[in-house]
């Protein structure tokens, strides 16, 4: 019950972030049809610069049980850069897949050395700064608190990003151009604008699951790739272009991973992968996936 509990509880929270990640990348490919590579950088990105906001904020005063706050703003204000980077995509919009895979692959190298430039090649940490809320016991487990305020944060964003797509007026316009890119902009839809506001949403969820993150582990220069590979191994098992299965993907490679963590760490990816594999040839499309006609 034990090792139940732990695998639980450690593949939750994993899931927890990586379907922030996971849904911005959908997010973007849903609406502009882009495969963002770039989405572990973004990620990478926060955990850093929250890592500096933090570490900024105490010693300017701020309260130690408020750093959880100061994370979430950080990785916000971080989203800026998106409207930006989004500028660049626009050279490549109406061009073949290839060329949108090796831009958003070039801001990967790109992001790596900036990372590397302003923190350095080596891993950096909050120390135990995630214990500042102490921990919560069930039964012979306990695990830190903050991990559930993580869980209860994800759970809300994920709610809020549904409400918005599905309820609000615009979220029902990204919908529509989602599925019919050329009859929303015949409609009068503003695809330009969509497009820099889509981007800038789910760079948000890339960085502000980076913030979220980094209290529990270090933040390194190998985060993108890590994060990317496990990000394309929930779009494959939700299906692209899904937040249903960006959810269901992420849940399953977040107690996947915990389990061979727990058992076999040595082949941790090797198992995600195998589900990986189970889905493609059950489902190609995913578990949520539409079939590309």
């Amino acid at each position: 019950m034990t090792a139940f509990l732990d695998v639980l509880i450690g593949g939750v929270f994993h899931a927890s972030v990586l379907f922030l990640v996971a849904a911005g990348l959908q997010l973007v490919f849903g609406v502009q049809r882009i495969v963002n590579l770039a989405c572990g950088s973004f990620y990478a990105l926060g955990a850093y610069f929250g890592i500096t906001a933090v570490n900024t904020a105490i010693a300017a005063g701020v309260p130690p049980w408020s750093f959880i706050l100061v994370l979430i703003l950080s990785g916000i204000l971080l989203a800026a850069i998106g409207p930006v980077i989004e500028l660049v995509l626009r050279t490549v919009y109406k061009r073949d897949e290839a060329f949108q895979l090796l831009l958003t692959f070039a801001f990967v190298l790109m992001f790596q050395d900036v990372l590397r430039f302003f923190w350095g090649a080596n891993p950096q940490t909050l120390g135990n700064l995630s214990m500042s809320y102490g921990k919560v016991t069930l039964g012979e487990v306990s695990f830190p608190t903050y991990n559930v305020l993580v869980i209860a944060a994800s759970i809300g964003i994920a709610l809020a990003l549904g409400w918005f797509l599905q309820r609000t007026r615009y979220g029902r316009i990204l919908r529509a151009t989602a599925e019919n890119r050329d009859m929303a902009a015949a409609l009068g839809a503003n695809v330009r604008w969509i497009n820099a506001s889509v981007f800038t949403l789910g760079t948000l969820l890339g960085t502000v699951g980076g913030a979220l993150v980094v209290p529990t582990s270090a933040a390194s220069l190998d985060m993108p790739v890590e994060l990317v590979v496990e990000a394309f191994a929930v779009v494959v098992i939700g299906g692209l272009g899904s937040m249903r299965g960006a959810l269901v993907g992420a849940l399953i490679v977040g107690l996947v991973r915990a389990w061979a963590i727990t058992k076999y760490a040595e082949l941790e990816v090797l198992a995600i992968y195998l589900v990986v594999i189970v889905v493609l040839v059950a489902r190609p499309a995913g578990l949520f996936g539409k079939p590309i006609e």
